[in-house]
């Protein structure tokens, strides 16, 4: 007997472009059974009217800090929220700890919201080494660096990772011997760029020459923060001719206008509303005793310098550049979710149905086919975990998402990221129901996937 069956409800079948119907037995952990016809089932789940889709995979956020806030899940727990079965962390070079301690941390705690897939950090490890944002990374440490990431590798993450722009002393010369230092041709190389606004297709030209040196996948990471400041169009066009003829290069871009970063970074150095052409009103925080409150200079400033580690956003992009990007056929949907004690940008908790609600109902700049395709199946095949997910098939992990394609909606918003979303009946992962009307009911379905294993 099956322990779930799914019945009336449509999937999407990206091989022709159609939603099929079909009913959906799921059996220890995988799909079981796929046909017309009625099986005995533990549970029956009647999904009409209802999308019965791959599980959202999030190729851009950034994992829990067991470090810092403890051994709990934050982040992982909004992303379930949202319909996310499976996430990819220590992106922007920033990861929060080495892979071993993520992963005993997880098997400590019995599993995680959402199965976890991690890069290794590059700026995480040279900050260890106590280098500065703009300090060149010496010779003689650099093999540090690659034995810690080599340590990575052989724990299972799936890439490296680079934050350019957090620490402008990272040359291209350090990403190319870094590549070149770790073995594994199918591992990603993720990059968050070097500058925005006028530099933003210089640093593209940068990340296609790496891809052009290595035989690594390289990953423009959250374009519309970078390009989203008139430069959307010009670089979607550079990187959808590049990649025809190399689609191991590709990039995510998140579904919103506005950015959010440490406001001690690197980023918010020098003037940057007037780079942005924007006013320090701009610029909001998000933890006390500034939450939600817009910058002056004064506030800036003041936070800047007692509340480095305060994550700030800033409302800088374009929208058009915004739909352009998530619209684009090539390139794929993230989050880039991030939060310091609960707080932070909603993309953290809204992104996967802010996409649904906002670009395919309501704007209809993408159908629903694509937009399910760019948050399943892409990532899927850019983390070689096509073989058992990103598509709904019989014999693949039963990580599924069950969503009303005309309610879905995103609840977070830049006041309040605790307001739930609405039209995700069920959450599946690993072959059992981890959320049920966007409220979580088991938070310990989720494992470590190791990268190619």
């Amino acid at each position: 007997m099956l322990d779930y069956l799914i019945i009336n409800g449509k999937y999407p079948d990206f091989e022709t472009g159609e939603f099929k119907e079909a009913n959906i037995g799921i059996s220890q952990g995988k799909i079981a059974f796929f046909g017309a016809e009625l099986q005995q089932a533990a549970e029956i789940i009647d999904a009409a009217g209802k999308v019965v889709s791959p599980g959202f995979i999030d190729i851009h956020m950034h994992e829990e800090w067991f470090g810092e806030e403890g051994e709990q899940y934050i982040v992982s727990k909004y992303m379930l929220g949202q319909g996310v079965t499976t996430c990819v962390g220590g992106n922007c070079g920033l990861m929060h700890q080495p892979a071993k301690v993520f992963k005993d941390t997880i098997a400590k705690l019995g599993g995680s919201p959402v199965n976890y897939m991690l890069l290794s950090g590059y700026n995480y490890y040279r900050t260890q080494l106590g280098y500065g944002h703009y300090e060149p990374t010496k010779p003689e440490d650099c093999e540090k660096i690659y034995e810690r990431i080599r340590e990575d590798v052989a724990e299972g993450v799936c890439g490296i990772s680079f934050g350019l722009e957090y620490d402008p002393g990272i040359t291209y010369e350090d990403m190319v011997n870094t590549a070149k230092a770790v073995e594994g041709d199918d591992l990603m190389i993720a990059i968050h760029y070097r500058a925005d606004r006028s530099k933003g297709l210089g640093n593209l030209q940068e990340l296609i020459d790496l891809q052009e040196t290595t035989n690594k996948k390289v990953q423009f990471s959250h374009l519309g923060s970078c390009m989203a400041l008139g430069k959307t169009k010009a670089a979607l066009d550079m990187m959808n001719e590049y990649m025809e003829k190399n689609p191991r290069f590709s990039f995510d871009t998140y579904p919103y206008d506005a950015f959010s970063s440490r406001i001690g970074s690197a980023v918010f150095d020098g003037n940057c509303p007037e780079k942005w052409g924007k006013k320090y009103e701009d610029i909001m925080m998000t933890g006390e005793p500034y939450k939600n409150v817009r910058c002056t200079k004064e506030i800036f400033e003041d936070c800047r310098e007692n509340y480095p580690d305060m994550y700030a956003v800033a409302f800088v992009m374009d929208s058009e550049g915004i739909s352009a990007a998530v619209a684009n056929p090539k390139g794929m949907i993230a989050s880039d979710g991030i939060l310091k004690d609960g707080n932070g940008h909603p993309r953290a908790a809204g992104t996967f149905p802010r996409v649904f609600s906002k670009f395919v109902r309501e704007d209809k700049v993408i159908s629903l086919m694509d937009a399910i395709r760019k948050v399943t199946l892409e990532p899927a095949k850019r983390l070689m975990i096509d073989d058992r997910k990103g598509m709904v098939r019989a014999g693949w992990d039963a990580d599924l998402t069950i969503f009303d394609p005309e309610t879905i909606q995103d609840g977070p918003d830049f006041s309040d990221i605790t307001i739930k979303s609405k039209g995700i009946d069920y959450v599946f992962i690993n072959g059992q129901i981890a959320a049920r009307d966007c409220e979580i009911v088991n938070e310990r379905l989720g494992v470590f996937i190791p990268y190619n294993k």
